[in-house]
């Protein structure tokens, strides 16, 4: 069933409205007419089955059928700093990532990276990267969007690092142990903890040339552990991906040990 995010004050309590480009998809693309039925989300609190009640020129009105839980979201919260790729690759990190359960993504900019930022097309971009997190989400029937931040220098990511209750920073030279202990570790202090707060997990990948030793050791003086993703040397599109996989399998939410 379709699904759509909608901004929370357009949630009321029996009826919803969709507008925009949402809009403009349910009635131009799903050619829907009033009685059938989608999911909405304010990707906060609440979710919803809805009817559609009447269809105008970019809004829908819809009736609340049933209350729905909100629990697709992974029990950690896991961030991916992805350092710039070339061509249209942070796409595809955002998009692949979003589908598999990152909730945040800080894109910045290190020694190696070859991407030549221009400051006048920085709105647009990032407002393409939140569009691609926005439908995958709904692609993935996530019950949020994920957070995409504007590009950081290398130093603003670090300060940013402070932020989660664990940073790991992916280094070829580093056994792929050190990850899967430092998983269970941090999730394993989380679980302890009281307040209810969900634990926060940054992974940091670097550009295709990989971080200098500097860069290693300037985010270890912070606080971040070097982990490494496995013997093979991966594209650093991929390493986003398959570092965010390890960590959810790891702390129970693909069916591994928590």
């Amino acid at each position: 069933m379709q699904r759509y995010f909608i901004h929370p004050n357009e949630f009321a309590d029996a009826v919803v409205t969709i507008t925009g480009d949402d809009a403009h998809h349910l009635i131009r693309v799903m050619r829907a007419k009033p009685g059938d039925t989608c999911i909405v989300s304010d990707g906060v609190s609440r979710e919803a089955l809805v009817r559609i009640r009447s269809l105008e020129d970019r809004q829908v009105t819809a009736d609340i059928v049933d209350r729905l839980p909100m629990e697709n979201e992974a029990a950690v919260d896991v961030w991916i700093a992805q350092s710039l790729p070339k061509g249209d690759k942070m796409e595809l990190v955002i998009q692949k990532g979003t589908e598999i359960g990152a909730v945040r993504f800080l894109p910045f900019v290190s020694e190696r990276t070859v991407v030549q930022l221009d400051g006048k097309k920085e709105g647009k971009r990032l407002e393409r990267w939140q569009k691609i997190a926005k439908e995958a989400a709904e692609q993935a029937h996530r019950n949020r969007v994920p957070a995409v931040d504007s590009v950081l220098s290398w130093k603003e990511l670090l300060r940013t690092a402070s932020e989660a209750d664990a940073a790991w920073i992916c280094y070829e030279k580093q056994d792929a142990q050190q990850l899967r202990r430092a998983i269970r570790e941090a999730v394993t202090k989380g679980s302890d903890r009281t307040g209810g707060s969900r634990v926060k997990l940054m992974l940091i990948v670097g550009p295709e040339g990989g971080f200098s030793e500097r860069e290693v050791s300037e985010a270890e003086a912070v606080g971040c552990v070097a982990v490494g993703l496995g013997k093979r040397i991966l594209r650093t599109e991929t390493a986003a991906m398959v570092g965010l996989t390890c960590i959810l399998y790891e702390s129970g939410e693909m069916g591994g040990e928590q």
